[in-house]
């Protein structure tokens, strides 16, 4: 960080000291030198914004109370998935909308993380509502309750849905 202080405060002095007049006409390798300058002081920042983010989420969501919930399609889902709310013990913790490309990613097997929370290790309940279309265009809704258990590690939850009546739960 203090590396990137001193490259920010050094490009700062170098700009200033080409805007103030002090060199009359400034060489093309001059500009040059300015140029990878700045382009290593934004290479700095892309890096200590990485660092930030990695920390950010370590620091709010702890391994020992982190549960994901990732919601995955069968290779013939039976009904058009237009989105998914799920309670985690009663209270919301994501509702999604699904688009035509995220659709178009979930039936070509992608897997989307749908919630990432914190929860005390024990017993705990999730409800997943799954709303969308039959081929026949009627409007098709199911809820499906799961208990689990959340141990010391990292929950990992997967949500398979398969069609009307079958939603699976998996504990990875």
């Amino acid at each position: 960080m203090m590396r990137c202080m001193k490259a920010l405060l050094s490009g700062v002095l170098l700009l200033g000291w080409a805007l103030a007049g002090w060199a009359a006409e400034p060489s093309a390798q001059e500009l040059r030198s300015l140029d990878d300058q700045v382009q290593e002081i934004k290479s700095d920042v892309l890096g200590i914004a990485a660092e930030l983010s990695v920390l950010e989420e370590q620091l709010l969501f702890p391994s020992n109370t982190q549960v994901s919930v990732f919601v995955s399609l069968t290779d013939a889902p039976s009904f058009r998935l237009d989105a998914v709310r799920i309670l985690m013990d009663g209270a919301l913790a994501a509702h999604h909308i699904y688009s035509f490309k995220e659709l178009d990613a979930l039936t070509s097997g992608g897997v989307q993380r749908i919630y990432t929370g914190n929860l005390p290790s024990g017993d705990h309940q999730l409800e997943v509502t799954v709303i969308g279309k039959l081929p026949s265009g009627k409007d098709y809704t199911q809820t499906e309750t799961f208990t689990f258990r959340k141990s010391v590690e990292p929950s990992l939850l997967g949500i398979a849905l398969a069609g009307p009546g079958a939603i699976e739960l998996n504990n990875w």
